[in-house]
Formats: C-alpha cells, structure tokens, sequence
C-alpha cells in the first residue's frame, strides 16, 4: 500500500519559479552542503537558507488603522472598520502591487478578518490584534478543519489563495481564548463524546491555497483553537515567532502551534513553541478512503529547525489526521518538557504513509523519546469492510541527547501498520525506561548509541 502524493500542475510551476528566484538570493557562504540533504538524499534547496524576516519598508504604501477611521479601544469590537481598511489597502495594492496594513499600538478588538491580495498586515511593537470572544464575530463558510473540507468558523485572520503573503511585525495576535476555553471543558463534563467542532471556537490563523507565504517575528498566543493552520499551500516560512497557550490554570484544548495541512516546502525555524497540544502537526486528510478524496494531500518538504520548545504534547505530530507525508526534517532543537518527541498516530480507519522523516540534533527532556501507537479517537470506518493498512518507513533519530520517561514507546499492530527501515545512531538517551524492542520493526539499526538508567 503507498498513498499517493496530490499536486495540482500549478502548484507545480509555482513551485520551481520560488526555488529559481531563492537560489538567485541565497544569503553569501550558504552551501548546500550546509543545508544537508532530506532522509531520502535529495538536497535541501537554497530557498530554506533565508531565515532573515521581511521588514517593513518592502511592503508598499502604509495604511495605519488610527488613521483611517479605527479607535484605539480595546473594549470595542471593530472588525467591519478593520476590514475596511484592509480592503482599502487592498484597492491600492491593485494598482500599486503592495500595501500593508499596520496595527500601531495599543489593543485593537475584532472579529473574523480577510486578507487581500497584494495586503500584508505588520504589528508594531506593542501593537496587539485581539480576537472577540463571542463567536458570533466569526462567520461560518467552507473551511477545512480535522482533516475534513467542511463548513466551519472563519478565523481570526484569513488568507484564501493570495501569492506573496506577508504577516509579521514585533507586536502580538492575541486570541483571547480563555472564554472559549472554559466552555469546551463545561461542554466536555457535561458530554465525555464531544469533539472540538462540537464547541464553537475560532482559530487564530487560516490560510489556504496561498504560496510564498511568510509570518515572522509575532507573539502568537492564547488561541481558542489551532493557533496557526495552513492547507493546500507552498513555500511557507515561520520564522522567529512566538507561539504560546497555558496548560494552567485553564487548559487550552486543541491549541496546536502550527499545522501543516497538504502543504509542501515549509521552514519554521527560529521559533519558540509551548502549547496546550502538538508543537508542529502534519495533518492532510482522514478517513477509510481519504487517499482518493482531491480535498486532501502529501506534506512535504518540511524543515523544522534551531527552535526551543516549553510544555507540547507532541514536539512533531503525523497525524492523526494524515495521509502522507514524505522528506520530514526536525533539526537542532531544544526541548524544556514535551509529552513525545516524534509521535506517529496510526488511525486505524485512514490509509497513512508515513516516510523519510529525520529527527536530529535535539536535546532535552521528554516523556517519550518515539511514541508510536493506534490512534482511535472518534474511530469510524464509515462502512469499509476491511481495515487500511499504514506505512511508517525510513525513519531516522541521531545525536540526540535526551532525559525521558520511556526511551522507545512502540507498539506492534501488523494487522493496521507496517514499521520498517528505522535508524537510531550516536544517541545519549538517560531513560527510567531504556529498553528497545527491535523485532517490531522490520530492517532497524542501532549504531553507537548509549542508552541507560539515570
């Protein structure tokens, strides 16, 4: 069984003209040999060498939002006024190629937000966009969400097939989730059943269909949902950003940092991540026959690298809504506590093929070093007879150093999942559970590893 890769001609074309114009910019004494290779021995293409964020002077004329008609309240919701400001921007930006919408300082309360082609949006230091806290500010309209394409609520901000994307600044998107919250938890004591799509809650940033996409340098916090969410795009850079949410006193359910959802070439470096749920998510679809649904899609190409992490459930996530993702790279990191460093959920009624993912460079602490177990939550086979059978293959962990709970956390299933062509070399694990159980999977080697006991 292999699931095969979606991709649209399009994204095809825009894919090699990006890589063509960043081999033209690589920043002076970048080699490829600097960069490395993807688990698969293709190289990692100068285009993941920027990690400079944009500033603002390149993006066009300015429109302040104090100056066009948005108070300086952060008691009143002002989302039509805001938006007419981006949609000013946006008339601009048809005739001048660019324009910004900057958020000056001080808090700044609305609902949902739709970005313009042509309209990036900059936050001043000590500028906050602050989402509302009832979510009647936030339409409903096709979204995808939970690996399904699906009417949902829009989110805070909104980008839908715009090229050349930029969000960023020095300043803080604040989603105001604390409300929505403490209604999921009511909600979930009341009925143990309930899923996230059952208690209305927004997420803090969507953005589908869109290429050349960068946001950089924000303070990301507090989201009622998923903090970050990208679909179906490419060439997406996270650089030096900031992504929070609390384990306490009130938890944030389901506030995810970032999700990649049927994306390719994405680069999140930089960043500091901690978060009630998952650091980095790979999703791309779910479901008995997910593999053939044109909504869903591969990851890949994806490079993680030189972040810091605080509490995570799952440092990098495949799944639990994933199909296939290929060329996986989580590099030089820094972990104060994650629940699982590499966490493969295998969903029992999804086809899934997950191979090439590399997990390098890492030091820290963490519960689980490689967790790998079914994954049944809301299980349904909608009907199929028989049950998929899943891939993880070509999967590599080396020079790592690493405290945790429980070195090798895995689970044999051969009639639902396939573990084959494992790597684990130059490791330095202290584990109050260090044992490896190599015969559930198939072709692993183990090369100079030291790993034992406190």
């Amino acid at each position: 069984m292999k699931v095969m890769s979606i991709l649209r001609p399009l994204a095809l074309v825009l894919s090699l003209s990006f890589c063509l114009a960043a081999s033209a910019a690589m920043p002076e004494g970048s080699t490829p040999e600097t960069r490395g290779h993807f688990p698969d021995g293709t190289p990692i293409g100068p285009w993941y060498a920027h990690t400079r964020p944009f500033v603002l002077d390149t993006l066009g004329r300015q429109f302040v939002l104090t100056k066009h008609g948005v108070r300086r309240d952060s008691t009143l919701v002002q989302t039509a006024a805001i938006q007419r400001v981006i949609d000013r921007a946006a008339e601009a930006a048809a005739t001048e190629g660019r324009a910004v919408v900057v958020v000056p300082r001080g808090t700044f309360l609305s609902g949902a937000l739709f970005l313009r082609q042509g309209v990036s949006l900059w936050l001043e230091k000590g500028g906050t966009l602050k989402g509302s806290d009832d979510i009647a500010d936030f339409p409903i309209r096709m979204t995808r969400i939970e690996g399904q394409t699906c009417p949902y609520f829009a989110a805070l901000i909104n980008a839908d097939s715009i090229t050349g994307l930029r969000i960023g600044g020095h300043g803080t998107i604040n989603g105001n989730g604390l409300r929505y919250w403490r209604a999921f938890w009511l909600r979930r004591e009341w009925n143990p059943a309930c899923t996230n799509k059952d208690e209305q809650r927004p997420r803090l940033l969507y953005v589908e269909d869109c290429a050349d996409v960068e946001v950089s340098g924000l303070s990301l916090k507090d989201s009622p949902f998923w903090t970050t969410h990208f679909y179906r795009s490419h060439h997406i850079k996270l650089l030096q950003l900031r992504i929070t949410s609390p384990a306490e006193p009130v938890k944030a359910p389901s506030t995810d940092a970032i999700d990649i959802d049927a994306c390719q070439d994405v680069h999140v470096s930089g960043c500091y991540m901690a978060v009630n749920d998952d650091a980095v998510a790979l999703k791309g679809g779910k479901g008995p026959w997910a593999d053939t649904d044109p909504n869903n899609g591969a990851n890949e190409r994806i490079v993680i690298e030189d972040c810091e992490y605080g509490f995570c459930h799952g440092c990098l996530t495949l799944g639990s809504e994933n199909i296939h993702s290929r060329n996986i790279v989580l590099r030089r990191i820094r972990v104060a506590h994650g629940a699982r460093l590499l966490w493969l959920k295998m969903r029992p009624d999804t086809p899934q093929h997950y191979e090439y993912i590399s997990v390098e460079d890492v030091e820290g602490e963490v519960d689980h070093f490689l967790f790998i177990r079914p994954w049944t939550q809301f299980f349904d086979l909608q009907g199929r007879t028989d049950m998929p059978v899943s891939v993880a293959e070509h999967v590599s962990m080396r020079r790592c150093k690493v405290k945790c709970r429980e070195f090798f956390n895995v689970g044999a299933n051969p009639d639902q999942y396939r573990l084959s062509h494992f790597t684990f070399q130059d490791l330095t694990i202290q584990a109050r559970n260090p044992q490896l159980d190599t015969r559930v999977v198939e072709d692993m080697t183990v090369e100079n590893c030291d790993i034992r006991t406190p």
